[in-house]
C-alpha cells in the first residue's frame, strides 16, 4: 500500500489568526509599545518587564511568528523591534491598524522606570568609555573609520548646501575636536557640545591651538532641554554612541532650525562585535532605512545620500536630512543615493 505523507495547507486565515493571537496578551501589546522607537535585546526586556528571560522570550517568538517584530544581530547578541506594515500585503492593515492602536497605550511607569534604566546603562557604558580612552581616542577611530576616511566626502556634501553667509552649525560630540576648524572656516558661529569632560578637554585645547575664535564648547547633554539649535546640526560617528538612536535624531531634529539640515555621518550596520570593547560602541552601525524612517518620524526629509566603501570591509554612510521650512509632512523616502567606493 502506498501511503503518503499529510500536505500541511496554510489557509490565509492562518495569518489574520496568528495576528490576532500575538495581539491577545496585554504583555506582548506593552512589549510592541515599548518597542516603538527603541530596540531591546531579550535581558534588557526581561529587566523591563520584570520578567524571567523564558517568559520574554515565548512572547518574542509569538510576535516574531505573526511578523510583529523583526530581529537585528549586534555581535554576539539580538535586538528586537517593531516590524513595519506593508498594508499592500495580506493582513497588512490589520498589523497597520494594531500598531496605531498600541501607539496609544501608556506604559505602566514602573516599566518607564525601568526603560529609563536600561538607557541610563548604556550611556553611562559609553561615558566609562570615553573617560578611560580620551588619551587614545584618535587611534582606537581609526581601527574602523577614522575622519580622514570620510572628511573629503562629507565636506563634498557640506559646500553643496549652500548656507547663507551668517549661518550657524552645532557639531554633537565633536571628540578631540578635528572637525571643528572646517566648521569655523564655514559657519559664522559653532558651537559643539559633548557629555565627556576628558574629550571636551581635547577640542578645547584644538580650538586654541588653532585659534578658532568663533566657536563655542559647552559640557552638556546634546538631548537636554536648553534652546541651542542651528542651521547646520552635525554628527560624526556619535549615533552609534547613543542609548536609543531614534529618540536621539527625534530630539536633535529640534535643534535644526526650520530650512536647516542634519548631517550625519555613521558606520552602516556591519557584525565586528570587537568595536564594542575597542571603540565604546553601543550600536554595530544602522541600516539605511531605519536612519531615513526614523528621520521621517522626526519631521525631517531625507536628501542626498553618500556611500564610502572602506578597505578594511566597513562601509560608512553620509546621511542628509532637511527640516522643512514651513509646516508640511516629511518624506519617509531618501531622493537620492550617491554610491562611492574607494579601493
Amino acid at each position: 500500500m502506498n501511503l503518503r505523507a499529510p500536505q500541511l495547507r496554510f489557509e490565509a486565515s492562518d495569518e489574520l489568526a496568528s495576528l490576532c493571537k500575538a495581539g491577545g496578551d496585554p504583555l506582548r501589546l506593552n512589549i510592541l509599545r515599548a518597542l516603538a522607537n527603541d530596540s531591546f535585546g531579550v535581558l534588557e526586556l526581561a529587566q523591563i518587564f520584570a520578567t524571567g528571560q523564558s517568559g520574554i522570550s515565548h512572547h518574542l517568538k509569538v510576535l516574531a511568528q505573526a511578523g510583529l517584530v523583526a530581529t537585528r544581530r549586534e555581535g554576539n547578541a539580538i535586538f528586537y523591534r517593531r516590524a513595519l506594515p506593508h498594508s499592500e500585503l495580506f493582513g497588512g492593515k490589520l498589523h497597520a491598524a494594531l500598531l496605531d492602536e498600541v501607539e496609544s497605550l501608556q506604559l505602566p511607569d514602573p516599566v518607564q522606570t525601568r526603560i529609563a534604566a536600561v538607557h541610563a546603562q548604556r550611556a553611562a557604558a559609553s561615558q566609562d568609555f570615553f573617560a578611560r580612552m580620551a588619551d587614545s581616542f584618535q587611534a582606537q577611530q581609526d581601527l574602523i573609520a577614522g575622519l580622514p576616511q570620510y572628511r573629503d566626502s562629507l565636506l563634498a556634501l557640506l559646500d553643496s548646501l549652500s548656507f547663507a553667509d551668517d549661518a550657524s552649525a552645532l557639531e554633537i560630540g565633536p571628540g578631540d575636536g578635528a572637525f571643528l576648524p572646517e566648521l569655523a572656516r564655514r559657519f559664522q558661529q559653532v558651537s559643539a557640545l559633548d557629555n565627556s569632560p576628558a574629550m571636551l578637554d581635547l577640542a578645547s585645547q584644538r580650538c586654541l591651538d588653532e585659534g578658532l575664535e568663533n566657536v563655542q564648547l559647552a559640557l552638556a547633554d546634546a538631548l537636554g532641554e536648553d534652546p541651542l539649535s542651528a542651521d547646520c546640526v552635525v554628527l560624526n560617528m556619535v549615533l552609534h554612541h547613543f542609548a536609543a538612536p531614534a529618540e536621539a535624531i527625534k530630539q536633535l531634529a529640534r535643534r535644526v532650525k526650520p530650512g536647516g539640515s542634519l548631517l550625519i555621518t555613521e558606520l552602516c550596520s556591519h557584525n565586528q562585535s570587537w568595536a564594542r570593547e575597542a571603540c565604546g560602541d553601543l550600536w554595530l552601525g544602522f541600516e539605511q532605512d531605519d536612519l531615513a524612517r526614523w528621520a521621517a518620524a522626526a519631521g525631517l526629509n531625507s536628501e542626498e545620500s553618500l556611500y564610502i566603501g572602506l578597505r578594511n570591509g566597513f562601509q560608512i554612510q553620509v546621511r542628509h536630512f532637511q527640516k522643512p521650512k514651513a509646516a508640511s509632512a516629511a518624506r519617509s523616502l531618501p531622493n537620492t543615493q550617491i554610491e562611492q567606493e574607494l579601493r
